[in-house]
Formats: structure tokens, C-alpha cells, sequence
């Protein structure tokens, strides 16, 4: 049994940290969701979690998806998840008497078909960086071809090194939740866009000698959130859907990969979903799919 802080969310996350590897994004969207969950249910710092009960669970994940919120169907069963991983905690150390969350449903019957991007939508996103416009095109330009080439997250691809991508071989490796590494493929756009920016441009930002793939102008790792800000620029510079995100690309690289033909349990991998629930997800995103899939096994189609 570990000896346990007095706040027990920060003995929590000391676990996470020490004994299940987590990233620090997860381990920050956990701490967060904790923090609003301990509020809505009136926990102070160091209270007891054993009075908590399980219809407040229900109520805060209602709460978060309603107005004024809005979270995403993701946004909410992340944090029951995070409420559910908390308690099964604290019931290991004897600090509750019962996970409160045990017989707690995920909220699957909220979960809606992700934003996928049309073919011509894709090469409209991804012509979007202009040299007559912006300061690093080819950097731009790379980094868009790869969100889509290889379906990474966006902090995936930010945490990409020099040396992540074999260009030769054409593979990405990267680094995925958990620290869990996976070789993805990478196309040949992709690859072309990627060495016109190690030609041209990344010798000019690499005034620091920083191993990441992907640069800021001062020479530093592009974080997540500069990322996101740069796609969402061309999002609305191309005229695509303006809900658009890094998201949409990884959401449009599994479909796309699956309109084709590819094998469920290949574009599992090379999104690295653990479950292979998450990725059927794409199944039901495009409707020509799910016709020619009734045309060949249904007796009457």
C-alpha cells in the first residue's frame, strides 16, 4: 500500500505518475477533471471521498455536456473515467469503503460520429499554406501532410524528433499514450513535403540545436497548443468545416483508410487504440461504406 498525502488527488496522481507511466497530458486532464468534479460535489481539499454518491457522478457528467459547458461525448467520458480510476484508488488504500463508480455506465448512448473531412476538403486544407502569406509554408505544409499521412495526435506530431521519420523506408515512429511506441507509414506527399522543409527551412530554426522535427520561429519545440492555432489558421484561410481541428485530420485519415478497404484491425494499430471498440467507430462514418457492406451479406439487398 503506498503511503498516502493528505490530499488524496495528489496521492492519485503520484500514482499515475510513479506506476502507470501516463503522459502529462493525461495526467493534467485527469487533475482537472478532478478538481471540477471535488467542486460540484463540495469535496474540500483532504475531505473524506466516502460520502460522495454515485447519482453526484451522474449529475456532474450531466452538468459538464449541458449548457454552459458543452463538453464533447470524448470530454465527458474522459472524466468519468478519471472519476472512476480516482475511486478504484482510494478503494485499494482503504480510504472508501466501496467504489461508488462500479455499476456506472459510459455515456456511449451520447457518443456522436466524429467530423470527417471529404477527399477534396482534405486537399484543400492541406494547399492552404502560401509563401506569399505566411512566414514558414514548408513547415506548415509538412506538418499538415503528416497529421493526415500518418493519423497522429497533434501532440504526437509535436513530439516527433529530427530523427522520428525514416524517409528512406517511409515509417514515422511515434510516441503514443502510456509512452506506447508505434511505426506508422508515411506517403510519399507527405514524405516530399517533409524534405523540402528539412531542406529549406528547418536549418534556419534550428538556432538552438533542438532534436524536435517541428520548430517554432525562436528555434523551440512546437508545443500542442501552437499546433492546433497554426491548423486552425488554415482551416479557416482553405473555407473547410470551421469546426475543423488536428482531430478532424486523425478523424479522416481512419475513415478514408477504411473507405478503401484497409483492415480494421490495421487502422487500429496505426492509430494506436487500445480498443478496437474506439476504431469502429469509423465504420459508421461513412454511408457508402455501410451500403456496399448491406449489398454484399444482406439476403434482400
Amino acid at each position: 500500500m503506498l503511503q498516502v498525502a493528505a490530499n488524496p488527488v495528489e496521492a492519485f496522481l503520484d500514482y499515475l505518475t510513479v506506476e502507470c507511466g501516463l503522459s502529462i497530458n493525461t495526467l493534467q486532464a485527469y487533475q482537472h477533471d478532478l478538481k471540477r468534479f471535488a467542486a460540484f460535489a463540495r469535496v474540500e481539499e483532504g475531505e473524506d471521498w466516502e460520502r460522495v454518491r454515485p447519482e453526484q457522478v451522474v449529475e456532474f457528467l450531466m452538468a459538464e455536456k449541458a449548457p454552459p459547458r458543452n463538453l464533447a461525448v470524448a470530454s465527458v467520458s474522459r472524466a468519468l473515467v478519471a472519476i472512476r480510476v480516482f475511486y478504484r484508488f482510494l478503494s485499494a488504500e482503504g480510504l472508501v469503503k466501496r467504489d461508488i463508480t462500479e455499476h456506472l455506465e459510459s455515456p456511449r448512448l451520447w457518443q456522436h460520429l466524429p467530423e470527417v473531412l471529404n477527399h477534396k476538403a482534405v486537399d484543400r486544407l492541406l494547399a492552404a499554406p502560401d509563401p506569399a502569406l505566411d512566414r514558414w509554408p514548408l513547415r506548415d505544409k509538412a506538418i499538415l501532410e503528416m497529421l493526415y499521412a500518418t493519423g497522429a495526435r497533434a501532440s504526437e506530431v509535436a513530439d516527433l524528433l529530427a530523427d522520428s521519420v525514416n524517409r528512406q523506408v517511409g515509417y514515422a515512429r511515434c510516441i503514443g499514450k502510456g509512452r506506447k511506441e508505434r511505426i506508422v507509414p508515411v506517403g510519399r506527399k507527405a514524405l516530399e513535403a517533409l524534405g523540402a522543409y528539412l531542406e529549406k527551412e528547418r536549418p534556419l530554426l534550428d538556432r538552438r540545436k533542438d532534436p524536435h522535427l517541428f520548430l517554432t520561429h525562436s528555434g523551440r519545440r512546437m508545443g500542442r497548443e501552437t499546433l492546433w492555432r497554426l491548423i486552425k489558421k488554415y482551416v479557416l484561410r482553405s473555407g473547410v468545416s470551421p469546426r475543423a481541428s488536428p482531430h478532424t485530420l486523425r478523424h479522416s485519415f481512419a475513415t478514408h483508410l477504411l473507405e478503401g478497404g484497409a483492415d480494421l484491425r490495421v487502422v487500429q494499430e496505426m492509430l494506436g487504440h487500445v480498443d478496437i471498440g474506439t476504431t469502429q467507430l469509423y465504420t459508421h462514418v461513412d454511408p457508402s461504406r455501410l451500403k456496399a457492406i448491406h449489398r454484399k451479406y444482406h439476403p434482400r439487398a
